[in-house]
C-alpha cells in the first residue's frame, strides 16, 4: 500500500510518501480502506517527538479515519465489505496514529469494537473532521467539565478543529461563548459559528478583554488546550471557583504558572484525555442531524502531508485539515 511514512522524528522533510507493508489483520480486526484522514496536532507531536513519549520509527500517524470495510478477521461479526465507516481511534491497545499504526495510508487495521457505521448523510471528508474534535469536546465539556447552561466560557485557540467544535457544542448546551483567535477574519468566522463575543488575541490582551466582558467578575470556564504563554492569563480571566479545562498544549506543555490565582480564587484545573465511542458518535449524529455545523474543511492529497502539517504548525488555517487518500 501507499502511505505517508515518518522515517524518523524531526522536521517535515522526514515524511516520505512511499510503499509500506499492508497491516496484518488479526482475528478481531477490521481492515479499512482509508478514504480520508483528519490532521491533528498530535500528528505533529508524533512527527517531532516529545519527551517521555517514544514512537517506533518508521511510523504512520493519523487517527481521524473514514473509509470502507476492506476485510476482517474470522471473529468479526456484523460488517460487510464496502460498508462506509468512521473510526474511534482511542482503543484499549492505545491511540491509533500514536501507538498503533495510523490512517495516513491506504489501509489500516482497527479492532472491531472501535468501528462506527458512518451516517449516510456525511461524506468521508466530513466524517474525518469528527473523532478527535467532537469526541474530545464532549468529554472535556461534560464528562470532566460539567459545564452549566448559563456558563460564560472563554475558548482559546477557537479557530482550530477542537476550538470550532467547542464553540458549537457549548452554544448548543446553552452556554455563552467568548472565542479567541489570531485574526479579525477568524473572529468573524467564529461569530458565524455562534460565538457571542470574539477576541483577536494578536491585537488585544485576551485576559483583560474577557475580564471586562464578564462584568469584571471573571468567566466561569476557560477552555485552554494551547498552554505556553496563554496559561497564566487564563488563570487571571477566571472568577472565584472558576474552572480551567485542558486537553492539550499546542503552544507548549511546560508553561510558567502563578499559584496565587489558584489558591486565592480556589480555581479548579481539570484535565481531559481522550474520549469514548459514544462521544464520537454523538458528534457524528449532531452534525448529520444539523444540530452542529461541520467546521470549514481544507483538503490536501496525502502526498502533501508535510505541507499540510507546516500550515497547521503556522496556524494558517481555520477549522479542520483533512488528507484525501488516493
Amino acid at each position: 500500500m501507499k502511505a505517508a511514512v515518518i522515517e524518523r522524528q524531526g522536521g517535515i522533510e522526514n515524511i516520505v510518501f512511499r510503499d509500506f507493508p499492508d497491516p496484518e489483520i488479526r482475528p478481531g480486526d477490521v481492515k479499512i480502506r482509508v478514504r480520508a484522514c483528519g490532521l491533528n496536532h498530535y500528528d505533529i507531536f508524533v512527527r517531532r517527538g516529545m519527551p517521555g513519549f517514544p514512537v517506533p520509527m518508521p511510523f504512520v500517524s493519523g487517527g481521524d479515519i473514514a473509509g470502507e470495510v476492506a476485510g476482517f478477521g474470522p471473529e468479526v461479526k456484523g460488517w460487510e465489505i464496502g460498508e462506509r465507516v468512521l473510526v474511534d481511534p482511542l482503543t484499549a491497545e492505545g491511540m491509533i496514529g500514536e501507538k498503533l499504526m495510523g490512517g495516513m495510508a491506504q489501509y489500516v487495521r482497527v479492532p472491531q469494537d472501535y468501528v462506527i457505521k458512518l451516517d449516510s448523510r456525511l461524506s468521508f471528508e466530513q466524517a474525518a473532521a469528527i473523532p478527535a474534535n467532537y469526541g474530545a469536546t464532549f468529554r472535556m465539556l461534560f464528562t470532566n467539565g460539567d459545564i452549566g447552561k448559563d456558563d460564560l466560557i472563554l475558548v482559546l485557540g477557537a479557530s482550530g478543529g477542537v476550538g470550532t467544535a467547542t464553540v458549537q457544542v457549548a452554544k448548543m448546551h446553552g452556554a455563552r461563548v467568548i472565542a479567541c483567535a489570531g485574526s479579525d477574519g477568524k473572529c468573524r468566522r467564529l461569530r458565524e459559528l455562534g460565538a457571542d463575543h470574539t477576541i483577536n488575541y494578536a491585537a488585544q490582551d485576551f485576559s483583560r478583554e474577557a475580564w471586562n466582558l464578564s462584568g469584571k467578575k471573571g468567566v466561569d470556564v476557560v477552555v485552554n488546550f494551547t498552554g505556553g504563554e496563554t496559561w497564566v492569563p487564563s488563570l487571571r480571566a477566571l472568577k472565584h471557583r472558576g474552572k480551567l479545562l485542558t486537553c492539550g498544549a499546542t503552544m507548549g506543555f511546560d508553561p510558567p504558572t502563578d499559584l496565587r490565582y489558584i489558591w486565592q480564587r480556589e480555581l479548579r484545573i481539570l484535565g481531559s484525555n481522550g474520549y469514548t465511542k459514544d462521544d464520537v458518535t454523538r458528534g457524528m449524529l449532531g452534525i448529520a442531524e444539523g444540530k452542529l455545523r461541520i467546521p470549514e474543511i481544507r483538503t490536501f492529497p496525502l502526498q502533501e502531508l508535510g505541507e499540510a502539517e507546516a500550515i497547521m504548525e503556522a496556524r494558517d488555517f481555520f477549522g479542520k485539515i483533512v488528507m484525501i487518500v488516493p
